[in-house]
Order: structure tokens, then C-alpha cells, then sequence
């Protein structure tokens, strides 16, 4: 939970489950590029109180080379605007779930014109430019996604920070 103030208000910042339905129709309807999914793994929602601002929806990876049974994809975030923190807030609890499911590695894509500041500061390393500037192929298909390169991100969920053993003075 994450609290701030908001215009004289405070402002609660929560994560709390969200269905599939609730997520596809709040990104259908703020989200500036890429429609709702069609399906999911899990959905998790960013409520501000008992406003729905934000949500992430992931599944299986789109791609077929990551498609392993041990790779999460976050394959849609979008947050309202003026919710400062609420995309880390919803990578954060993306990378939690999926560990807890078993996954090894969540990845995830945005444009290359997008800063992946809240990825960065969600642990999600830059593994660089993926696919073309269309996903589709040959297929040249006009579903208004804009046309430039993607950037994959990942994090390795295995990864543990281990912390060094406190010896025990021995009393004698």
C-alpha cells in the first residue's frame, strides 16, 4: 500500500484483485495504444480507495521462443494519469504473483519510444530491441498499434538476495 497526497486528499494506493472483464474494459478504455488481450493468466487491479486506476494483465508470452511453461508475460499495464508509482506498484506485484505460481522469468515489451523508467525501477533489466515495427509479420494488418521497434525487459524471479550468515559468538 502506498500513500501520498493528492490535491488535499489522501490518497491509498492498493493492489487487489481484478477480473479479467474489469481489466479489459479499463484498458479499452484509457489505455493510449493496444486493445485488451484475449486472454490471461492472472489480472491484478490499482485501486486509489475503491477507484479502480490502473491494472496489469498477464499470460503466456506472445512469443513462441519464450512460450516455456517458466516465462509470465505483462502483456498490458495502464495506469490513469496523476498516479505517480502506480506502474511500479503493478510490475512489482505482476513479478510477485508469477514467482509465487512457479514462474522463472516474466518478461515484458513496451515501444521504443516509451522510457521503461517503472521497469527499471521494478528490478526488469533491457534486453534490448524485439521484432519488427509490426508484430504480425508479412500480414499487413492496420489495427492502429503504432509502427515502431518494442524493447524486451525481463526479470529473472529466481534470483535471491542473499544476505551473509550472522555468526553466533560461542559463550563459554
Amino acid at each position: 500500500m502506498l500513500e501520498s497526497g493528492f490535491e488535499g486528499r489522501r490518497r491509498v494506493m492498493e493492489i487487489k484483485p481484478v477480473t479479467f472483464r474489469e481489466a479489459s474494459n479499463f484498458i479499452n478504455l484509457h489505455r493510449r495504444h493496444h486493445n485488451a488481450t484475449v486472454g490471461c493468466k492472472f489480472c491484478v487491479g490499482l485501486y486509489d480507495n475503491a477507484k479502480l486506476i490502473g491494472c496489469a494483465v498477464c499470460g503466456r508470452p506472445v512469443s513462441r521462443y519464450y512460450d516455456n511453461g517458466e516465462t509470465c508475460e505483462i502483456n498490458r499495464v495502464c495506469v490513469l494519469d496523476g498516479y505517480k508509482n502506480g506502474c511500479s506498484m503493478l510490475y512489482g506485484a505482476c513479478c510477485r504473483i508469477a514467482k509465487n505460481m512457479g514462474y522463472k522469468k516474466i518478461i515484458t515489451y513496451t515501444l521504443q519510444s516509451e522510457s521503461g523508467v517503472s521497469l527499471r525501477a521494478s528490478n526488469f533489466v533491457c534486453e534490448g530491441s524485439a521484432g519488427g515495427v509490426i508484430w504480425s509479420g508479412n500480414r499487413c494488418r492496420d489495427n492502429g498499434v503504432p509502427r515502431e521497434k518494442k524493447i524486451r525487459w525481463k526479470r529473472d524471479l529466481m534470483k535471491q538476495i542473499t544476505s551473509q550468515p550472522i555468526e553466533e559468538s560461542e559463550s563459554k
